[in-house]
């Protein structure tokens, strides 16, 4: 298991340099959602690092939180397409916690490569 969390963690680095350009939207709060985006899985990757790969629970929890969080962005979003991306991806998160928390990342991992093109596509 500690292979698959090092190489979705690596992932997670990928999401965070993808969503360098969120914020770029003009109008509204769509910039601070884009950047508050950002800072979540930013956070979320780093709170996940210091977890033991031996400590599933404490990632299922992490990720949760994350799921958590990002429902709340969509919910704060004033743009549409926004809220509804983020809303989504909270959604596929929180589907991706209970394998997690069995020590199975490939749906967290699945996630966190995609996230970049869907929130970005939606901060551009």
């Amino acid at each position: 298991m500690r292979y698959r969390v090092v190489r979705t963690l690596a992932g997670g680095a990928l999401v965070l340099g993808a969503l360098s350009g969120c914020g770029a939207l003009g109008g509204g709060n769509s910039a601070q959602v884009c950047t508050d985006t950002k800072k979540a899985f930013q956070q979320y990757v780093t709170q996940v690092r210091s977890v033991p790969a031996a400590e599933p629970a404490q990632w299922r929890q992490a990720t949760e939180q994350l799921a958590g969080r990002v429902d709340g962005l969509a919910k704060q979003a004033d743009d549409a397409d926004l809220g509804k991306a983020l809303k989504a991806e909270a959604s596929r998160l929180r589907d991706a916690a209970p394998g997690v928390g069995d020590g199975d990342v490939s749906r967290l991992d699945s996630v966190i490569r995609e996230t970049p093109a869907v929130i970005g596509k939606a901060c551009d």
